[in-house]
């Protein structure tokens, strides 16, 4: 260490020297830096009395409090209590709305124009919360591919935008879908239709749903599956049209539409392993119930008769709707 602490010219030092020739300055920092630190300070004590950032006071109002400035924050301010304001501000708005609600049925909201679109509104955020993981955003769908088993390729759940329904599109069905649930079953073949049927039968199926099933019909390329399909039990549930019938929840097979996926290699899977059959193999599609209530008829389930409404109408809304 040096005693000379002036050995830079007329600038003091600290005295302190490294390697020779390395000297530690005593400058001060600038006198506008010095003004910007010391408000910052006055300003952190004055933040803390306005916001109940530290427990000076336990009042009724609860938190720190100081009055007397009239600032945003003053007295007895907290950010909860601003958040509950809001919050009522939003409940009041809503709340004509959804007091009518509770006592209407789904097709008398839809008949509603004002209410009807105050549903769809909300229901679009109902619908993104607990439908959409299966669904899709607005109905769209959702595919699993790649690195699923083959019983798991396909749409996970039916697109809800279109005109097509496994159970039917009014809207008292929709409600009644939403609230108990769906969980249809289509029987395994894999025991009672041989590889080469069932080979057969899966291009007959595809024929009808590209060309139209009178086509299909005259298509002598495909007349082995057509003879498979009307002699076994497959217009039991989907009809000797192949339309499908909506009190079972079977497809239509003949309106370009796939439930799962369209390609021969995924209808061989649904022919061979059937939906919901119990086999390891099957595909599995389950709609849950989402209104569930306990013996004294009290809702237990995340939903309430109320949300249930609004998503039947969105639903409803997304363009597939039916009458009636």
């Amino acid at each position: 260490m040096s005693d000379n602490q002036n050995s830079a010219g007329d600038v003091k030092t600290t005295g302190h020297v490294w390697d020779d020739d390395l000297e530690d300055f005593t400058n001060q920092p600038p006198r506008w830096w010095m003004f910007g630190l010391t408000a910052s300070a006055l300003w952190v004590v004055v933040y803390w009395l306005l916001y109940p950032a530290i427990p000076i006071s336990t009042g009724s109002g609860g938190g720190t409090f100081f009055k007397g400035i009239g600032l945003p924050g003053t007295g007895l301010w907290t950010a909860i209590k601003e958040m509950e304001a809001d919050q009522k501000v939003l409940d009041d708005v809503r709340g004509k709305y959804e007091n009518k609600l509770k006592g209407m049925t789904p097709a008398a909201i839809l008949a509603d124009p004002d209410l009807s679109e105050y549903v769809v509104r909300s229901g679009r955020v109902l619908f993104s919360d607990n439908c959409a993981a299966c669904h899709g955003q607005n109905g769209v769908g959702t595919v699993q591919k790649g690195k699923f088993a083959m019983r798991e390729q396909g749409l996970m759940a039916p697109i809800l935008n279109d005109d097509d329904w496994l159970y039917g599109g009014t809207i008292g069905t929709l409600y009644e879908t939403i609230s108990g649930g769906r969980q249809g079953m289509m029987v395994a073949h894999k025991d009672t239709l041989s590889a080469q049927q069932i080979e057969d039968v899966a291009h007959y199926v595809k024929a009808m749903n590209e060309e139209g099933k009178d086509k299909a019909d005259a298509d002598s390329a495909v007349a082995a599956g057509k003879k498979v399909f009307m002699e076994s039990d497959c217009t039991t549930c989907h009809g000797a049209d192949a339309h499908g019938m909506q009190a079972m929840g079977s497809a239509n097979l003949t309106d370009k539409i796939w439930r799962f996926d369209g390609s021969i290699e995924a209808i061989k899977q649904t022919i061979t392993y059937g939906v919901n059959s119990g086999d390891p193999n099957a595909r599995v599609a389950i709609m849950p119930t989402w209104l569930k209530k306990d013996e004294q008829g009290h809702v237990v389930s995340k939903l309430d008769e109320t949300a249930i409404k609004k998503l039947a109408v969105y639903v409803y809304k997304l363009g597939g709707g039916k009458a009636g």
